[in-house]
């Protein structure tokens, strides 16, 4: 099963163009366009299907916790954010974070902007940087792994711990406006990241973007579109 989300907002003034891309079962999108009234209910919703097989009093104590989480990811300026959670054969499930936002970038021409991000994302060794040829355009990839140390104080055994995370970025040149869009995954569960990078492909497959010039609508992928 997949969801169709649609995205478009208005940040610094500035109207950001509409995007549309499809996300696979087990993503769990927090309310980040939720007004300030609306935001209590809309993550008491949110806790709900977060935890299915929770009670009252899971979610009642989870709701202010993603209630604040939520405006903390909207004042970030992030027109998408949510949690990927996705159950085990073997029990258990793998994790990851899963954001979108849209900066200002100036450009004319997405396939110029791209090979600017290239050049720039190159120049850190840190990046394993590539060019991407998707449907909506070019696009730049660029993935990082880093090894983290977790203090004896918060984990099981009681001694330091070492962590290996993730990190997968892709930059998207809008073609109807001067922004770009940046979807990030971000996981620890290392165990399954082929599987991530997977997922990431098929969510980039199905990005489209509203044309101005012709005054359509973006196209809404459907669902199963890879």
């Amino acid at each position: 099963m997949t969801e169709a989300v649609l995205l478009g907002a208005t940040q610094d003034a500035q109207i950001i163009p509409p995007m549309a891309f499809v996300v696979p079962d087990g993503i769990h999108a927090l309310p980040v366009d939720a007004s300030a009234e609306e935001r209590p209910t809309a993550a008491a919703e949110f806790v709900r299907g977060l935890y299915p097989g929770g009670d009252d009093a899971l979610w009642q104590s989870a709701a202010p916790f993603y209630e604040l989480l939520t405006e903390t990811m909207a004042t970030a300026g992030l027109a998408f954010s949510a949690f990927g959670l996705f159950a085990l054969d073997t029990g258990g499930v793998a994790h990851c974070a899963f954001t979108v936002a849209a900066y200002a970038s100036d450009h004319t021409d997405p396939d110029i902007a791209a090979q600017g991000i290239l050049a720039a994302l190159s120049a850190d060794p840190m990046n394993d940087a590539r060019w991407l040829d998707l449907p909506c355009g070019p696009a730049v990839s660029r993935i990082t792994l880093r090894e983290l140390t977790l203090s004896a104080d918060i984990t099981a055994s009681g001694e330091p711990t070492k962590l290996l995370t993730g990190q997968i970025q892709v930059h998207i040149p809008f073609p109807t406006g001067p922004f770009t869009a940046v979807f990030t995954i971000d996981t620890a569960a290392m165990g399954y990241w082929g599987e991530f990078c997977d997922m990431t492909t098929a969510v980039l497959q199905t990005v489209s973007f509203a044309d101005r010039r012709s005054n359509q609508a973006p196209r809404e992928p459907e669902n199963g579109e890879a």
